[in-house]
C-alpha cells in the first residue's frame, strides 16, 4: 500500500525484516524439537540460534533468489552462510517450503488481526462517547432519502456501535480461526517430520496445530478472514455515508472538523468538503476488493498448487494496512465530528409539523376510522405541506372529517416529540448495556 494510506505499526508486520524473522524463529524451534526428538544433534540446533541477533541481509537473500528462484532456499542458503553451511545441514529437515511460508502468513494475519482490533476499539469508544453526548438530540430520521420520523442523533451513533460491534467480534473469530500453523512437510502426512515437531513449533509461535494440512493451510480460513475484513469496511462506508449527508450544504447537521489552515478548494474559497469520509468510501472498496480473490483461493489442485500465493502476497499487506489506516481515520473523524443541533431541529420542522402524520393515523384508527379512511384523511392533508407549504396541524385542526373523530387537544398532543424519544433509554441499554 502507498504510503499516503498506511500506519507504521501495521507496515511493519509485512516488512521483508520481519518476514525472514518469522521464517528463522521457525526453522529455528524446529530444529530444537527434531533435536529433542533425537532426529538431529543437539549442537547443530543450538548453532541455528546464532542468527538470534543477525539483522537479515535483505539485499543478500534477493541476491541469491534471482538466481535460484526459490524465496525459501534463497533464505535457507543466506542463513547457512551465517550459522555456517555444516552447522546448518539439518534446518528444514523433512519441511516443505509451505510449511514456513503458510505459517508465516497466518503469524502476520493475526498480528494484524490484533492491530485491527485494537483500532476497532478505538472506533467503538469514539461512538460510545458521541452517542451519549446526543442521546436526547433530536434529528429527523430519513427513508429512501426523505424524512420520515424524529429520532436522536445518539441514536444513529448507537447503532453504527452495534454494527461495529458486530463486527469486531467476527474479526475476533476470523483472527482465531485463522490462528493455526503447519509443520507437516510434502502433502501434509508428516512422512518425513514427526508430528511432535509441528505441536512444539505451533506452541512456542501461539498457534494452534493445523489438524490436517495437505502441503497448505486450508484457504477457507484465510476467505473468511479476508470476507470479514470486507464487511468491517463496509460498515466504515455505512458511517461514512452517513457523514457525508449531513454535510451537504442543504443538510448541515454536522461537518467534519476543519483545521485552521485547511483548504478545501484550489478553486472556490469557501469550501469545506467532507473529504475524510469521501476517503474512507474509497478505502472501503479498496478492501472489499480482496474478498473475491481470498474465495477464489480456496480451490486449489490436489494436495497444493501457488495460484493462492501471488494473490495473497498483495492482499494480505495491502488490505490490512488500509484497513488499519481507514479504522484510525475513522475514529478521529467521529471524535472531532462538528455537531449542528439547531440546524437539525429546523431541519425536522423544515415542513410544518409533516412528520407526525403516522401518530395521526394511529389515532384516528384507534378512534374507531377504518385505516383505508385514516390514511386517506391524512394524507390528504399532509399533500397540503408538500405543494403549498401548508402547516400540517392547522391543516388537521380545519378538516371536519378529523375533527369528528379527533378533538383539538388530541391533534395537539400528536405533536409533541417527546413520545418519539420516550424509549431512546432502553436502546441504549440494549446497545451498551445498564
Amino acid at each position: 500500500m502507498i504510503p499516503r494510506y498506511s500506519r507504521p505499526d501495521m507496515v511493519a508486520i509485512w516488512s521483508p525484516e520481519t518476514r525472514f524473522r518469522i521464517w528463522f524463529e521457525i526453522e529455528a524451534h524446529a530444529c530444537d524439537a527434531q533435536a529433542a526428538l533425537g532426529v538431529i544433534p543437539k549442537a547443530n540446533a543450538e548453532a541455528v540460534w546464532r542468527a538470534r541477533d543477525v539483522e537479515f541481509d535483505v539485499a543478500r537473500i534477493d541476491a541469491i533468489e534471482a538466481v535460484t528462484r526459490h524465496d525459501v532456499i534463497a533464505f535457507l542458503t543466506h542463513l547457512a552462510e551465517i550459522v555456517g553451511q555444516d552447522e546448518a545441514r539439518f534446518v528444514h529437515q523433512g519441511m516443505t517450503s509451505s510449511d514456513v511460508l503458510d505459517t508465516t502468513l497466518n503469524i502476520q494475519l493475526v498480528r494484524a488481526g490484533d492491530l485491527l482490533l485494537a483500532a476497532m476499539d478505538r472506533v467503538l469508544a469514539a461512538l460510545r462517547a458521541r452517542a451519549h453526548e446526543h442521546k436526547d438530540t433530536i434529528r429527523i430520521g430519513r427513508s429512501h432519502g426523505i424524512h420520515a420520523e424524529p429520532t436522536t442523533m445518539g441514536l444513529t451513533f448507537a447503532r453504527f456501535f452495534a454494527e461495529m460491534d458486530r463486527g469486531r467480534r467476527r474479526l475476533l473469530a476470523a483472527r482465531d480461526e485463522i490462528r493455526t500453523g503447519a509443520i507437516s512437510g510434502a502433502v501434509g502426512t508428516f512422512a518425513n517430520i514427526d508430528p511432535r515437531v509441528e505441536e512444539y513449533v505451533c506452541g512456542k509461535l501461539g498457534l494452534i496445530p493445523e489438524p490436517i494440512s495437505t502441503q497448505i493451510i486450508p484457504r477457507d480460513r484465510h476467505a473468511m478472514f479476508f470476507a470479514t475484513l470486507g464487511v468491517i469496511a463496509s460498515s466504515i462506508e455505512n458511517i461514512a455515508i452517513e457523514i457525508r449527508h449531513m454535510q451537504r450544504t442543504e443538510v448541515l447537521e454536522a461537518e467534519e472538523y476543519f483545521a485552521p489552515g485547511q483548504k478545501g478548494s484550489s478553486a472556490m474559497p469557501h469550501k469545506r468538503n467532507p473529504v475524510l469520509s469521501e476517503n474512507l468510501t474509497g478505502l472501503a472498496r479498496l478492501v472489499r476488493m480482496s474478498v473475491v480473490p481470498a474465495l477464489e483461493n480456496v480451490a486449489l489442485w490436489h494436495e497444493r498448487d501457488i495460484s493462492h500465493s501471488s494473490v495473497e502476497r498483495g492482499i494480505g499487506p495491502d488490505t490490512t494496512i488500509t484497513l488499519d489506516f481507514a479504522l484510525h481515520r475513522l475514529a478521529g473523524l467521529i471524535e472531532k465530528l462538528v455537531i449542528y443541533p439547531e440546524n437539525m431541529l429546523r431541519n425536522l420542522n423544515k415542513f410544518n409539523g409533516l412528520v407526525m402524520s403516522q401518530r395521526v393515523l394511529l389515532a384516528l384508527t384507534q378512534a374507531g376510522v377504518s385505516r383505508e379512511d385514516a390514511y386517506r384523511l391524512v394524507q390528504r392533508n399532509a399533500m397540503k405541506v408538500w405543494e403549498r407549504g401548508a402547516d400540517f396541524k392547522t391543516e388537521l385542526l380545519a378538516d371536519p372529517e378529523v375533527t369528528a373523530a379527533l378533538s383539538a387537544a388530541e391533534i395537539e398532543e400528536k405533536f409533541d416529540l417527546g413520545y418519539h424519544t420516550r424509549h431512546v433509554d432502553t436502546i441504549f441499554a440494549r446497545v451498551f448495556g445498564a
